[in-house]
């Protein structure tokens, strides 16, 4: 449904909470995901309930990711979903070029957890919406496990949905990169 709309808008991460009432349901009864993400999908960027779901599942999505509770993203995500890690740590030889599912994509974060320590966290979260596809930009400061040396990197992701689930994501080192890819401005 890329409809030629897009809509840009921060989306601010609250500390320290566990799933919200929607992410345990969920839990409990699968298929609602499937029938909210549909429905969600079907409206165009501009609807006022589709900006309130979507940044509402981005925000949970990403407070989940930080408190190291992926089982919580895994009903947004097809069950054969496509995760790409940035093209600079692949080239490096630090990750696969692809993890595939919901075990893939866990081993990708226990492979990152490694190399970058345990409290790897989301910070500074923007979410652009163009459609069938989203783009989060965001900030991700870090300490490497090895030396010790603190990093923050401007990161961005581009999911590309089907039915209002995520089918791909690739990561980016950089924000400009992620929007060129998307055929965006860059900042």
């Amino acid at each position: 449904m890329s409809s030629g709309q897009v809509v840009r808008k921060p989306v601010r991460l609250r500390e320290g909470k566990g799933r919200a009432l929607e992410q345990r349901l969920i839990a409990r009864v699968p298929w609602l995901a499937t029938v909210a993400l549909r429905l969600v999908a079907r409206l165009p960027p501009s609807s006022r309930v589709r900006q309130a779901a979507l940044w509402r599942g981005v925000r949970l999505a990403a407070e989940a990711f930080n408190r190291g509770d992926l089982d919580a993203l895994a009903p947004t995500r097809d069950p054969d979903f496509e995760f790409r890690p940035p093209r600079e740590a692949v080239d490096s030889g630090f990750f696969e070029p692809c993890y595939r599912g919901a075990a893939g994509y866990g081993r990708y974060v226990s492979e990152l957890s490694d190399a970058w320590g345990a409290d790897i966290r989301i910070e500074s979260l923007e979410l652009i919406d163009m459609g069938d596809r989203l783009v989060l930009l965001y900030e991700a400061p870090v300490r490497a496990q090895a030396s010790g040396v603190p990093w923050t990197g401007k990161l961005a992701s581009v999911t590309i949905l089907a039915k209002g689930r995520v089918i791909r994501q690739q990561d980016y080192m950089d924000h400009d990169e992620a929007l060129e890819a998307v055929g965006l401005p860059k900042e």
